[in-house]
C-alpha cells in the first residue's frame, strides 16, 4: 500500500485533502489510489440533496451536518457548483458554505465545479465519494447544484435522494417537468412556514397517487423550515428510514450497474479527446460522409490501440 493510502485510512486530513484536489483534477495517480482504497469502500450512507436553485439545499445540508455531529458521526460534504467561467473553479466554495464547521475535523467539505458536466454532478463525484468513504466518513452528503432536469443524476449515486422543494416557487410545476419527482425516496419541503405549503404538499401527494414505485416505497414528505433548524431530525429520521429497508443488497448492485456504465462511457470519452468533432461534423453537415461511417471508424480505430491501465 502507497504512503498516502495509509494516511488516508489512518484519518490524515491532509492526505484526504491531497487526494481529493488529485481526483478533482481527474490527475492520473487518482485512480490507482482508488483502486487500493476501494476495498475498505462500502460503509459510508451516501445521500443526495437535490432540488431546484433557492430551495434552501445549503442550509439544510448544512443543519444537517450539526446533527449527524451531535451523534458522533463522521462527515463528507460534496459541494457541487457552477463552473467560474474565469478560473474554471468552483463559484461558490466551501470558504463561503457551512462556516460553523471549518475547525471540526469530523466534518471534511469539497466544494467541486460541474466543468460542463450535465446533470448537476462534477464528472469526479463519484469517485469523491468513494474517497470519503474509505476515509471512514460514516455520512457523505452531496449537494448537487441545481440546474433542473439533468438533476436525477444523483439517483445514479446516492443511496437515498431528498429532493428538496419550496412553496411559492413553481416547484410543483418544475418538479414534474424535471421528472425529480421519480428519484425522490424523501421530499422536504423547505420553508413550509411560508404560504402555498399545504398545496404543494397536496400536489406532491396528487401525483404520488397517479403511480407506484416498483419497491413499493412511498416517499414521505417532511415539512421543513432549514433556517429555524425545524424538520432536521425528521429529515433525518425519514432519511434513515429509507435506507433500513430489506432491499439494500439489491439497490447496492443496481447503483452500480448505472455508475458502471456512466464511468465506461466516460472512459470512452477520454480515450477519444484527441477527434477533431469540428472537422468531422463539417463533412457530415456537407454530406460528403454518413455519420455513421465516421462514428464506426472511430470506434474501429480506438479498437486496434492498446488498452491503457
Amino acid at each position: 500500500m502507497t504512503e498516502l493510502a495509509g494516511r488516508i485510512l489512518a484519518g490524515d486530513a491532509r492526505a484526504l485533502a491531497r487526494a481529493a484536489t488529485a481526483i478533482e483534477n481527474r490527475s492520473s495517480k487518482a485512480e490507482s489510489l482508488l483502486r487500493e482504497l476501494f476495498s475498505h469502500t462500502g460503509r459510508a450512507s451516501v445521500i443526495g440533496i437535490t432540488g431546484a436553485p433557492g430551495a434552501g439545499k445549503s442550509t439544510l445540508t448544512d443543519r444537517l451536518v450539526h446533527e449527524l455531529r451531535r451523534e458522533g458521526k463522521a462527515v463528507g460534504v460534496i459541494a457541487v457548483d457552477p463552473t467560474s467561467p474565469y478560473t474554471g473553479g468552483a463559484i461558490l466554495g466551501d470558504r463561503i458554505r457551512m462556516l460553523s464547521h471549518h475547525a471540526d475535523p469530523g466534518v471534511f467539505i469539497r466544494s467541486m465545479a460541474t466543468r460542463g458536466h450535465l446533470g448537476g454532478l462534477a464528472a469526479a463525484t463519484t469517485d469523491m465519494a468513494l474517497l470519503l468513504d474509505a476515509a471512514g466518513r460514516d455520512f457523505v452528503l452531496i449537494e448537487t447544484v441545481g440546474v433542473g432536469q439533468d438533476e436525477v443524476e444523483i439517483a445514479k449515486l446516492a443511496d437515498a435522494t431528498v429532493v428538496v422543494l419550496v412553496p411559492g416557487m413553481g416547484d410543483d410545476v418544475q418538479a414534474i417537468k424535471a421528472g425529480i419527482m421519480e428519484i425522490a425516496d424523501v421530499f422536504v419541503i423547505n420553508k413550509s412556514d411560508q404560504p402555498g405549503a399545504d398545496r404543494l404538499e397536496r400536489e406532491i401527494l396528487a401525483l404520488q397517487s397517479l403511480s407506484t414505485r416498483r419497491d413499493g416505497w412511498v416517499p414521505p414528505i417532511v415539512r421543513a423550515v432549514a433556517t429555524e433548524g425545524q424538520g432536521i431530525t425528521e429529515t433525518l429520521a425519514a432519511i434513515r428510514g429509507f435506507l433500513s429497508r430489506g432491499d439494500a443488497k439489491d439497490r447496492s448492485v443496481a447503483n452500480w450497474s448505472l455508475r458502471l456504465r456512466e464511468m465506461l462511457r466516460e472512459h470512452l470519452l477520454e480515450q477519444f479527446a484527441n477527434i477533431d468533432f469540428q472537422a468531422a461534423a463539417a463533412e457530415v453537415a456537407a454530406r460528403r460522409c454518413d455519420p455513421y461511417t465516421i462514428v464506426h471508424a472511430w470506434i474501429n480505430d480506438a479498437g486496434s490501440k492498446p488498452v491503457r491501465n
